[in-house]
């Protein structure tokens, strides 16, 4: 019977056999026990650690189940370094590595070294964009056959992460527990992080739609300009974020009294036209007695420590700050709190940033080590050198709970820059301030991939680059490609530059007019593929390897990529791409989109069947009807697909509020005919009729009729 995670009566004989006990430096650590805690996962826990300690990064405490399976190969080596800590993993000859997070660089991540501390990093400059704004200690090593393996470091600390010959993870702090799973695939290994860390969210139909975003849109008659001029030239949007300037002099929760007086009249005009709107508020807290939240966070003994005990001052935008200490469930509470006056102005979601937490005028760019988190519950009191690293992801937590509370009716979106392994249980991300060059739109794809095989299906970057000026050759490229990662978003400076759809002239409109529009027509597919993942924990954004981790030409692609298993997107830029084997059917999802010499080309996996929607403006807007079903067959003339339908918003999908339905597909001489073979769900539909279209090299054949029957002929003798 599973027991909780205590310690084991199981010998790690084969583990200790002539490690001897030292405390000296660079001294070896022994493993002191091992434990099956999952079907392919081991937890190894050192010398000293009788019970799993409390984790930030895992969504439950383990359970053991019993002893390591036999032959298990994969496992720790400890050893002291310094005041900190090592750790070995060996790999097996031929393994290629993936994850680590959120990081510049290849997407095959053999031979990188990172520095897991969370960075405000303008434009990837620091460190070469070695340490960026979130820290993943998290490996996925694929094996030749193409099995799987990945190791977790559950430790929060300061540490360094490099994946030469083997891993090595070496930490400031003192020894931690490492889990290791081990299954036949990486997409099982994936399922298996998710079992731990938890999954993300279903999150509102609306958050997956194309955003418009720029540091600032202000005043608020700007804001619906921009959103009039969406409407006005027929394309797609569904959110409008507020930065910073909103704000009176930056202080959090307030708004401006001469340009944005009103917002909750702002929201409503924004509603009224389709449009959710995403608002930012960072944790720097304006140092400024007589300011409500300053002064309600005093009065409540909130604020992060230094090293003498006196409230800690940094410096943002707002100028001398005090910072939330979100390690203190009574912070997080009154932090949540905050939320409810705030949402009740119509706000639809929230934007976490420099929660890293960055501090301006300090070499360090962040609080001192010695700043002092005084924890509670769970949390043990530390220094920041040990919360640095969930400073961020703890302070989501509390957002998120406040907006539900706020609206416990339906479910909220979060957007943060720091994160933790884990911390896709609060939030969406992004990756931070890239600039408008093709270096950083083309690391953008293995970026979002990497964070996806690291448990973060919901992220992309700023489409177009924050920083720089973009010319309307790399932005028709950058919204080509853009359309398609889960998070879809375009953000920029304060500039002069405008970097809307339309601010590069006619043709570069055309372009991401074709490319938003795609993704419109595929949100009933992003939606389901957004459902599994809630559950199962597999990005939605995936290496093409994914198509067939044993074949080795595919592991190092990194132009490609992958939307679930079924969707190929091939950038117009892409060089001599590395694609899958097998049938792969070039499709075209709105008319022009196959002549614009921008677009990405888009293949559907043979043996498929993809959900379509019509092109709407926004996701308020009823796109499935009719609905389109698009068929690329197999080899064997058949093919399979689902189409996942709630209510959009809200939590009566968990009550069966929801319907999901079975397609399959089936070449029967001259015909292929389309049935339904499996429902799921209470959830009402009226009847429609559905279009099959089926793809093939010759051309695409569409017949219409009731959903439950619609057979597709083929030409005489067709192939």
């Amino acid at each position: 019977m599973p027991k909780p995670f205590l310690r084991s009566v199981f010998a790690c004989s084969w583990l200790l056999a002539g490690v001897a006990v030292a405390d000296t430096p660079g001294a070896a650590i022994p493993v002191d026990h091992a434990e099956k805690i999952g079907e392919g996962i081991v937890a190894f826990l050192p010398q000293g650690m009788q019970d799993y300690p409390s984790s930030l990064a895992l969504a439950r405490a383990p359970v053991a189940q019993g002893a390591v399976p036999a032959g298990w190969s994969i496992s720790p080596r400890y050893e002291r370094e310094g005041s900190g800590t090592r750790v070995t993993v060996t790999l097996p000859a031929g393994v290629d590595l993936y994850g680590t997070g959120e990081a510049t660089g290849p997407l095959r991540r053999n031979g990188q070294q990172i520095t897991l501390w969370n960075t405000d990093n303008f434009e990837y400059g620091r460190d070469g964009g070695k340490q960026l704004y979130q820290s993943h200690p998290w490996v996925l090593g694929v094996r030749p056959d193409g099995s799987a393996f990945g190791v977790l470091f559950d430790s929060t600390w300061r540490a360094s992460l490099s994946t030469g010959k083997d891993i090595v993870f070496s930490s400031t702090g003192p020894a931690m527990p490492v889990i290791v799973i081990d299954r036949v695939s990486p997409q099982a290994v994936m399922e298996g992080l998710a079992e731990l860390t938890g999954n993300m969210p279903l999150p509102p139909r609306w958050a997956l739609g194309y955003q418009q975003s720029r540091w600032s849109y202000t005043p608020d008659s700007r804001v619906l300009e921009v959103a009039d001029e969406f409407r006005r030239r027929q394309i797609p949007a569904d959110v409008i974020w507020m930065d910073i300037d909103y704000m009176d002099g930056f202080r959090v929760f307030t708004f401006d009294a001469k340009t944005f007086p009103d917002p909750s009249r702002l929201n409503r005009e924004l509603h009224e036209r389709g449009f959710h709107s995403v608002w930012m508020i960072d944790p720097g807290v304006k140092f400024d007695p007589g300011y409500k939240v300053y002064d309600s966070g005093t009065a409540q003994n909130v604020w992060v420590k230094d090293a003498h005990g006196q409230d800690y001052h940094g410096e943002v935008w707002p100028g001398p700050v005090s910072y939330p200490d979100f390690t203190r469930p009574e912070t997080r509470q009154w932090w949540s709190g905050l939320y409810r006056d705030f949402m009740a102005k119509g706000v639809d979601g929230v934007w976490n940033d420099m929660n890293e937490p960055s501090v301006f005028k300090v070499p360090s760019m962040t609080m001192p080590d010695d700043n002092w988190h005084r924890g509670g519950g769970e949390l043990a009191p530390g220094p920041h050198l040990q919360y640095h690293n969930v400073y961020g992801m703890l302070m989501t937590r509390a957002t998120r709970d406040g907006i539900q509370a706020a609206h416990p009716d339906r479910r909220p979106f979060v957007l943060t820059r720091a994160n933790f392994i884990g911390g896709q249980r609060y939030a969406a991300t992004w990756t931070g301030d890239n600039t408008s060059t093709w270096a950083h739109l083309k690391v953008s794809i293995p970026m979002s991939i990497n964070l996806g095989l690291s448990g973060q299906p919901f992220s992309g970057p700023d489409i177009g680059g924050f920083s720089g000026v973009a010319t309307p050759e790399l932005w028709a490229n950058w919204i080509a490609v853009g359309a398609f990662y889960p998070f879809s978003r375009g953000h920029t400076i304060k500039a002069e530059q405008q970097k809307e759809p339309w601010a590069f002239g006619p043709a570069v409109e055309h372009t991401a007019k074709l490319a938003i529009e795609r993704r419109y027509r595929l949100l009933p597919y992003l939606y389901t593929l957004f459902r599994q993942a809630s559950l199962s924990g597999l990005p939605v954004m995936q290496p093409v390897f994914f198509a067939d981790p044993r074949d080795a030409r595919l592991r190092g692609e990194e132009q490609a990529f992958l939307l679930g298993s079924d969707l190929l997107v091939v950038p117009a830029w892409a060089q001599q791409p590395a694609l899958p084997d097998g049938i792969w059917h070039k499709v075209s999802l709105v008319d022009g989109d196959t002549v614009d010499a921008d677009q990405a080309a888009l293949k559907v996996r043979g043996g498929a069947i993809l959900p379509l929607g019509r092109v709407v403006q926004n996701t308020t807007q009823e796109s499935l009807d009719p609905l389109t079903l698009l068929v690329s067959l197999d080899q064997l003339g058949q093919a399979q697909g689902e189409l996942y339908e709630d209510a959009g918003d809200g939590y009566g999908y968990r009550q069966g509020d929801y319907r999901l339905t079975r397609y399959r597909a089936q070449r029967q001489g001259d015909a292929v005919k389309l049935s339904v073979v499996g429902r799921e769900g209470s959830r009402q539909l009226p009847p429609r009729e559905i279009v099959v279209q089926v793809v093939t090299d010759d051309g695409v054949y569409t017949a219409q009729g009731p959903e439950d029957a619609v057979t597709v002929p083929l030409p005489p003798g067709h192939s």
